[in-house]
């Protein structure tokens, strides 16, 4: 019996899955509050919905640097996250659209200071 377990075990395949988060560090610019920036990103997110990407905003309570907040985005896949990013990149082409006067309003209320794109297990 315990044989015919562990052929059992072995021949079922191990589920494996990883969210791709994209991390962002970042600065808020001057005159921009923390409730402006979440308003861009709640925006952002229903945009995001689209492609299976949403957001959330970290702000370190305990930290050496307390100025710095972190954007992570979580996508279900690296491969869902690169479709979400070609989707973002290419519609900066056009100044009209969503996803670059979303851009264009990130740019006015945040300064990138790193970023970082990680797999989770």
């Amino acid at each position: 019996m315990k044989r015919l377990i562990a052929i059992a075990l072995l021949a079922v395949p191990c589920a494996s899955f990883a969210d791709h988060l994209d991390v962002i560090e970042m600065k808020l610019n001057q005159g921009c509050s923390l409730a402006s920036y979440l308003a861009v990103v709640k925006d952002f997110n229903e945009w995001g919905k689209g492609y299976g990407y949403k957001a959330e905003i970290l702000v370190p309570l305990q930290r050496s640097n307390l100025e710095t907040i972190f954007w992570v985005g979580r996508s279900a896949s690296t491969e869902s996250f690169g479709k979400a990013w070609d989707a973002w990149r290419d519609a900066q082409a056009n100044p009209d659209s969503v996803a670059a006067k979303l851009n264009a309003r990130l740019d006015a209320c945040s300064t990138s200071q790193n970023r970082s794109g990680m797999d989770t297990y």
